[in-house]
């Protein structure tokens, strides 16, 4: 069937896409080296240890959150990752789950505080999370592949962009959901308007933050298994692996572990929303 007009976005894409790797290529390197070592910093923390070390600070963190229940928890759910011979992977996709995680926390709460206050910003900054969050994570690999490479590094970027969202979101809601009276009142006592944001809207906003940070971590553990697909390892890996190869033990085996990495975050980050709550109050 012939088409009436055809309108090149992809190859305006690629041309955008050749200009910034042929003018911006010392910065791609720059935060290439930057997330490498941030990515095997903490990867060397997480797989250097013994597996029963790192068992049991987890399990005191989950205990001192949380309680008992999530402690025990925690111990029989990294003990079967490390039955099932994935714990090395399990330690390199849960490096890289934080350290995207820190990434976009960092960047998704200050543009919702700045959403926030500013309608403009507001009105600039969804759309362009409408569009991140929409688009197909694959499609993120290509223009991240041609800039980073191979490795960790790709997959941590593609996680950040893919879990921005969120946190810019829930941050936004929650600093606008403060009631007003107590802004007000704040503004009455000649507090200034950061004084106001640190020591009011911040605070009453907190819970909802969090509740954003924890969307950040499991969307970032759900790109786990894409980032695989770009040579990051891990859990990612392994499930590439046994699709690829059709090996239904790893796949189990891999998925379980992923499953177990995403309850332990999950119930951490709900924690601190709960102790959030109660300091709040």
């Amino acid at each position: 069937m012939d088409e009436l007009f055809r309108i090149p976005v992809g190859k305006w894409a690629e041309t955008g896409l050749d200009w910034v790797i042929a003018n911006l290529g010392a910065f791609f390197d720059g935060l290439k080296a930057f997330f490498a070592q941030f990515y095997n910093a903490l990867d060397w923390v997480l797989s250097t240890p013994p597996f029963w070390a790192v068992i049991i600070v987890l399990a005191a963190l989950a205990f001192w959150l949380k309680g008992w229940k999530l402690s025990l928890g925690t111990i029989l759910g990294f003990l079967l990752i490390y039955g099932m011979n994935q714990w090395d992977n399990a330690m390199d996709s849960l490096a890289l789950v934080l350290v995207a995680s820190l990434v976009a926390v960092v960047i998704s709460v200050p543009l919702g505080i700045a959403s926030a206050k500013s309608t403009t910003v507001s009105n600039i900054v969804k759309p362009v999370m409408d569009f991140l969050q929409t688009m197909p994570a694959f499609v993120y690999l290509i223009p991240v592949l041609l800039l980073l490479g191979i490795g960790p590094v790709p997959g941590i970027v593609a996680t950040i962009v893919f879990a921005l969202a969120p946190g810019a979101r829930f941050t936004e809601l929650g600093i606008r959901s403060v009631d007003s009276e107590v802004v007000e009142a704040g503004q009455a006592f000649g507090a200034s308007p950061m004084r106001i944001l640190r020591q009011i809207q911040i605070p009453l906003a907190m819970p909802t933050i969090m509740a954003g940070i924890n969307q950040i971590i499991m969307l970032s553990l759900s790109m786990v298994v894409i980032a695989g697909m770009v040579g990051a390892g891990g859990l990612g890996g392994a499930v590439y692996s046994a699709l690829t190869g059709l090996n239904t033990p790893l796949g189990v085996e891999s998925g379980l572990a992923v499953v177990v990495l995403a309850i332990f975050l999950d119930r951490i980050t709900a924690s601190l929303t709960h102790a959030k709550k109660h300091v709040s109050a």
